[in-house]
């Protein structure tokens, strides 16, 4: 029998650095939780948007009307399931692999890989970046983005930012 596996390209060592060139920094963030979150926004206080600017160390980022990605939240805010207070909480932390953008080439990557206007972003974080639906903020400052795409796209996020070469 034909071993499949062979024809797919091996995943990545994401253990060091992921991309490096044009004036960017591509790095892996690991142990992060992730929760997706849907219905009374209010308990988990201010959103951010696309290129907004989060805290080191939480983030709640808006998605849609109503819905956020709450990264880093206290546990007992997003337990999985329907919440009293009217939201519903889902753990993604595995759905998404999470990138850190740095370096001065950040503004040309921008103008290549979004479809939206860096300058005048929206109140939604989720964008079209390198032609994957992403989730797309800043960490602390605009000089660091940070970037949720589904994990399975990840390796292909690196190639594309290759070709760029």
């Amino acid at each position: 029998m034909r071993d499949l596996a062979q024809s797919w390209p091996r995943i990545p060592d994401w253990s060091g650095t992921a991309y490096e060139g044009r004036g960017i920094h591509v790095t892996t963030v690991r142990g992060l939780s992730q929760h997706l979150v849907s219905g009374n926004l209010a308990p988990f206080g201010d959103d951010i948007g696309a290129l907004g600017i989060a805290g080191p160390d939480r983030a709640t980022v808006r998605l849609a009307r109503d819905r956020v990605l709450v990264v880093n939240a206290d546990p007992a805010l997003v337990s999985p399931g329907w919440h009293a207070d009217g939201y519903a909480a889902t753990d993604v932390s595995a759905l998404y692999h999470v990138f850190d953008i740095t370096g001065a080439g950040v503004p040309d990557l921008l103008a290549e890989a979004l479809l939206i206007d860096p300058d005048n972003a929206g109140p939604s974080a989720a964008v079209m970046f390198a032609g994957l639906q992403a989730i797309l903020y800043c960490v602390e400052s605009r000089d660091r983005l940070r970037l949720h795409v589904e994990r399975g796209h990840a390796a292909y996020l690196v190639s594309w930012l290759e070709a760029r070469d």
